[in-house]
């Protein structure tokens, strides 16, 4: 059987997974690259990840590897502020690009490069922004009217014991730029933009209280989608109680969103990397069926998962399967063409496939 060759740039935690997901399959062969080759990765033995050096710095080099070894689809597990130049060699190239971001201004741009593309760009896949609005729009699809919609997700330790109630299980620079950036919303109609970390709100999952409140970029594209056919609808991260009113201090009081930089080097000094986390995810849609006001809700705990020898922490499973489903869905099934948007595939369609199954046997 011919592989289709795919190109991961960024062989962080997100890019193996991506790589090790994707090459435990007969279809693909993944080359995974990044300036330095991680110190270990899983032992895939009947179809090997094959870890390439490349600098995103140098697209010329980049481009011939695309040439050489055919590569359909170019994914980017790069940093947010680097995901562009990803995108923009992959449009030269005329082959597929996908990528997890949550930065709305780098999403806003590879939809631009999207218009005139000869192939599938897909921006945002992954979980929030991602699998977040596929569960979110199939709630929707039987609703008259639809009243409000409300996306939560928390990527979260399993137990915490710090002041600010957190511990990394992402990238630290997606954190700190989903906690500054204004956050699309609908209200009442209308599309806004809020400040992030705004709109404090309880939420109780599994007898467990939690807080949520608005962050950037994990609505995606539905907030565009909807309006003019939803009154209210926004998405908000989820943690444990106390964390946003310390973050408001040193973003607000402190003004450290003027300093992210410094910011980030005091986080990284007081909030530990956990891999033992779990994912919680929880939609709930109001509205109108046959007469009647109905919700409808969908809710998930994802929790970390072994796969060929290693473990996987929850948010690069989520995120993972959620890029490798969309993969499929472009490349293998040939479902999905254009700009793809999250809310064209249906939530049956991402759990009966091989890799977004990740969500379905996790519950």
């Amino acid at each position: 059987m011919t592989k289709h060759n795919i190109l991961v740039m960024g062989a962080g935690k997100i890019g193996a997974t991506v790589a090790t997901l994707l090459n435990s399959s007969d279809d693909y062969k993944v080359f995974l690259s990044d300036v330095v080759q991680p110190f270990s990765l899983p032992i895939i033995k009947e179809n090997p990840i094959e870890f390439i050096a490349l600098n995103i710095n140098a697209p010329d080099e980049i481009k011939k590897l695309i040439n050489k070894e055919q590569i359909k689809a170019v994914i980017s597990c790069l940093p947010f502020n680097l995901t562009i130049l990803v995108a923009k060699i992959a449009h030269q190239c005329g082959v597929h690009y996908f990528d997890p971001t949550e930065d709305v201004a780098t999403t806003n741009a590879v939809t631009r490069l999207a218009r005139d593309s000869k192939a599938a760009f897909a921006p945002q896949c992954g979980l929030a922004p991602g699998f977040i609005s596929i569960a979110a729009n199939s709630l929707m699809q039987d609703m008259e009217e639809i009243n409000t919609v409300k996306m939560r997700v928390g990527a979260l330790t399993q137990s915490t014991s710090n002041s600010l109630k957190y511990g990394f299980t992402w990238s630290i620079d997606g954190l700190i730029n989903e906690y500054i950036h204004p956050c699309a919303v609908i209200i009442n109609g209308q599309k806004e933009d809020m400040p992030a970390l705004g709109e404090l709100e309880t939420i109780i999952i599994d007898n467990n209280e939690l807080e949520a409140f608005h962050t950037s970029g994990g609505v995606g594209s539905l907030a565009n989608t909807y309006l003019g056919k939803v009154k209210n609808l926004d998405y908000k991260t989820i943690r444990f109680p106390g964390h946003c009113d310390k973050m408001k201090f040193l973003l607000n009081d402190l003004n450290l969103r003027e300093d992210p930089e410094l910011l980030k080097s005091i986080l990284s000094k007081v909030i530990p990397h956990v891999e033992d986390d779990k994912v919680i995810v929880y939609v709930s849609v109001s509205g109108i069926i046959k007469g009647r006001l109905i919700e409808k809700t969908y809710t998930n705990t994802l929790y970390p998962t072994t796969y060929f020898g290693h473990q996987f922490s929850a948010i690069q499973m989520t995120t993972a399967a959620g890029i490798c489903t969309v993969v499929d869905l472009v490349i293998k099934e040939k479902k999905l063409t254009g700009l793809v948007k999250q809310e064209q595939i249906t939530l049956d369609q991402f759990l009966s496939n091989r890799f977004g199954k990740y969500y379905a046997i996790s519950k």
